[in-house]
């Protein structure tokens, strides 16, 4: 059995994201969502609402979701994950993940699979999403309804 750990900020989570998610789904036996907490930085949604969006997103039982800090190879560790997935938009995230692949794997002996975003949802980021809400525009083709809720929300 192959457990995968796909960690990221998802701040907050896009369709990109689920569209790696989802696509992992198939790939391995056990998905585990990692939500990195970064204490230098403020998020827009709190840990446990990142948590929540993605329950509300699969449902409860289809992935694993936890909440880290720390160094992403001792929570691979810790959660017994064979394998680490991110995902990939463009160019400059390839040369980002693959220097952090390398670390990785020095580090531990832990692979990492770089799945690239379907064409579609190449240009969403987090932060594109964030910016693009708070000045008012429609971010519905971006995010989950479920997000699109929680974003609305916060208004």
């Amino acid at each position: 059995m192959t457990t995968a750990l796909c960690p990221g900020s998802f701040d907050p989570p896009t369709n990109g994201h689920v569209d790696v998610l989802r696509r992992s789904l198939d790939l391995f036996d056990e998905l585990i969502v990692g939500v990195v907490v970064n204490p230098s930085k403020e998020p827009f949604f709190s840990l446990e609402e990142r948590q929540a969006l993605f329950t509300g997103i699969f449902g409860e039982g289809i992935v694993e979701v936890i909440g880290f800090d720390g160094l992403l190879v001792d929570v691979a560790k810790g959660v017994g994950a064979d394998v680490l997935v991110k995902g990939l938009r463009e160019g400059a995230d390839f040369e980002y993940e693959m220097a952090m692949a390398h670390m990785n794997r020095h580090l531990t002996g832990i692979e990492t699979v770089l799945l690239p975003t379907s064409a579609e949802h190449r240009f969403i980021s987090s932060s594109l999403v964030r910016e693009v809400w708070r000045l008012g525009g429609d971010v519905a083709g971006l995010v989950p309804s479920v997000v699109l809720q929680a974003l609305e929300a916060k208004r």
